[in-house]
């Protein structure tokens, strides 16, 4: 049972001081995790602006958002200057690349992209995804051949992009398992590893789970995988830091309970890409976090 693992690196902080940490946690258990970076500003400060979103501040409490991101983050693009996350911390990025581990995008400003995204142009989406993408092909010396959205926010002109920016796969979405999307009825030929396994900060809080419990929580969803197993999303910032304890709990498990956990890339490679079944692409909510999201939606059925 392959379960995949991918990391969504959103500040400056994460990339710095969780980063290495979850390098350290993953080369000690010889497990295989792809990292996606965001390689602009840190503008996380500019997030207040969520805070008049529905059930925004009930997640900030139950996630405890002040001791995971640090005062100074959550003032970075507002009272503090923004850092330039891949000026200043691609030496940590190459290192990542070169003990072993996958790299991809996940975004220039994650922030901006998150908030504004679903309602942009293709000319905003185009510069958006150029700049991840020349900043990246700078510090990596390649092409980026994985994208895998801020907060699992797009529209469709960043699909038909994921296909002809040249990515290899992507993992924009949730769902169930992985698909050809089909986004308003154009088939987009790259295809989608969504994300399958609820996150650390969806779930605590929620229905009696907490610190203590969440472990098990996660472990009873995956006793059983499905045919073509699971993908997981941690954040640099959760789990490479305060959240570091649980998330080795979590590796320790997932490898007792016979998961072999790999990067997203060693993930498809199990996988027949003629054989994925097509999926619409929808938009809702998810359990746990605000607005709404990219979806895995109903299959394709060349007879309907």
């Amino acid at each position: 049972m392959k379960l995949a693992l991918k990391i969504d690196v959103d500040t400056y902080r994460g990339t710095r001081q969780g980063v290495p940490r979850l390098v350290e946690m993953l080369k000690a258990r010889n497990a295989g995790a792809t990292f996606l970076f965001s390689l602009g500003p840190d503008h996380t400060g500019r997030a207040i602006t969520r805070v008049f979103r529905s059930g925004f501040l009930g997640k900030v409490r139950r996630t405890s958002v002040l001791s995971h991101y640090g005062v100074k983050t959550l003032l970075y693009g507002t009272l503090l200057p923004a850092p330039d996350i891949g000026r200043e911390c691609a030496p940590t990025m190459r290192e990542t690349r070169d003990a072993g581990f996958e790299v991809g995008i996940h975004s220039w400003d994650h922030v901006l992209w998150q908030d504004k995204v679903a309602h942009a142009d293709a000319q905003w989406t185009r510069q958006q995804m150029d700049l991840a993408r020349e900043r990246f092909q700078e510090i990596f010396g390649e092409p980026a051949r994985i994208h895998g959205a801020a907060g699992w926010q797009m529209n469709r002109h960043a699909y038909r992009l994921t296909q002809r920016l040249g990515f290899s796969f992507c993992s924009d979405t949730r769902g169930r398992g992985p698909f050809v999307p089909i986004c308003q009825g154009e088939i987009v030929a790259c295809p989608q590893l969504p994300t399958t396994l609820p996150t650390l900060d969806e779930i605590i809080g929620v229905d009696g789970v907490n610190i203590g419990n969440v472990v098990d929580r996660l472990l009873e969803l995956t006793r059983e995988s499905p045919p073509a197993g699971h993908v997981y999303t941690l954040h640099a910032e959760l789990e490479g830091m305060k959240l570091g304890p649980i998330f080795e709990k979590l590796l320790d498990g997932w490898q007792a309970q016979g998961h072999e956990l790999v990067s997203l890339g060693r993930y498809l490679e199990t996988l027949a890409f003629n054989d994925l079944p097509r999926h619409e692409i929808a938009v809702g909510p998810v359990p746990g976090r605000t607005g709404t999201l990219s979806l895995q939606g109903r299959e394709f059925l060349a007879s309907t």
